[in-house]
């Protein structure tokens, strides 16, 4: 075997990315020496979006201070390759950082904006924005407010929405935001396609892991039908229905709105970014992987993403996983070759867990040793 490529998406909580690749770095030559090993640090959005690019095409990290989720000053850290930021919202308004602090009615995605803003302002003009892991439900207002949107009640008063006060939207202004992002180019990089209202919306789906009960659920999800409205009587635009719109309690739908943003597939714009097909010339075996692949890793996900570029030129493609669900099979016609569970001990994840990379380790030199006792 000549060429190896790595890809895999972090192990929540146990193994980062970058961890994996380190490991791939060293176990590959060990097995097969002298191939050359291709490592590549992914995520599709959500936490490690932003340390994977710098690791993967040598971005340049930018801190900036912004507000936090609760309106504290906190570092964020984007990153920066020429003209190209990469911003993830999980460093702003993520879910871990509001602890046990969980009120989506009054978190803000302001500090998103200015991240956004800081960007643009120095020179940026395409921006791919992450919107996994949030901890709000402002449908992107405290982002927009941040670039300049104004939003008023029905006295006339300015305010900055939140979760819990989007049902007093009664008028807004966008020029001063269009303005700002004429000739910036916003990509959002999201893997779940539901609406911004409803059963499937933001608040029903999603409000619950950020600390809504059933009957701030109905709140958020009330005050989300109101912002789509007055976004069609006063913008033009209808995103209600549309798909994606719900992603990040609603920023999918606010960030089109607000800042002619395009949805697009987090893993797909992150394979662009890193030219994976071009890394794909020439080799012999892809290894990729997450904490668990399920049914929900054949829709959106990394691996998903990565089979389907993989298959259509007969890479092999082999999954090193945490667990595998009894309903992942449809991997397999995707374009999955094969999928290895790191469990070495039948015991529960939280009794390994700790083990993870020792696991990891030896799970992809077992494969790899297959591999070599086949090789002609």
């Amino acid at each position: 075997m000549k060429k190896v490529i790595v890809i895999s998406d972090s192990f929540k909580g146990t193994l980062s990315s970058q961890e994996i690749c380190a490991i791939a770095r060293t176990s590959v030559p060990k097995i097969f020496p002298g191939c050359e090993v291709a490592a590549i640090p992914v995520a599709d959005g959500g936490e490690g979006t932003v340390s994977c690019f710098i690791d993967a095409i040598g971005a340049e990290p930018v801190t900036v201070p912004v507000r936090g989720p609760w309106g504290e000053r906190v570092e964020a850290v984007y990153a920066r390759k020429g003209a190209t930021a990469i911003v993830e919202m999980a460093a702003v308004a993520g879910l871990p950082m509001v602890g046990e602090r969980r009120n989506p009615e009054e978190t803000t995605t302001y500090g998103v904006g200015e991240v956004i803003r800081h960007a643009a302002e120095h020179g940026c003009t395409e921006i791919l924005l992450g919107l996994g892991g949030s901890c709000t439900n402002d449908g992107g207002c405290g982002c927009a407010a941040a670039l300049g949107t104004k939003f008023y009640d029905a006295a006339g008063n300015a305010i900055v929405p939140v979760g819990g006060t989007l049902g007093q939207i009664a008028h807004i202004d966008n020029t001063e935001a269009e303005k700002l992002l004429a000739g910036v180019k916003l990509t959002l990089m999201s893997d779940v396609d539901n609406p911004l209202c409803g059963a499937r919306g933001a608040a029903a789906v999603f409000g619950p892991q950020k600390g809504a009960d059933t009957e701030m659920v109905k709140r958020l999800d009330a005050g989300l039908a109101n912002l789509a409205a007055v976004v069609e009587r006063d913008i033009g635009k209808s995103v209600r229905d549309m798909p994606g719109a719900g992603a990040a309690g609603g920023m999918g739908a606010g960030c089109v709105a607000f800042l002619s943003a395009e949805l697009c597939s987090g893993i797909e714009a992150v394979l662009d970014m890193v030219d994976f097909d071009a890394k794909l010339q020439g080799a012999d075996l892809v290894i990729t992987g997450e904490g668990r692949i399920d049914s929900q890793s054949i829709h959106g996900k990394v691996i998903s993403g990565i089979a389907c570029r993989t298959k259509p030129r007969g890479v092999p493609l082999v999954a090193i996983v945490g667990s595998i669900a009894p309903d992942a099979l449809d991997a397999y016609d995707l374009g999955v070759t094969a999928m290895f569970g790191i469990d070495r001990t039948a015991k529960a994840f939280r009794e390994y867990a700790a083990e993870s990379a020792a696991y990891y380790r030896a799970t992809l030199e077992d494969v790899l040793r297959l591999i070599a006792g086949f090789a002609p």
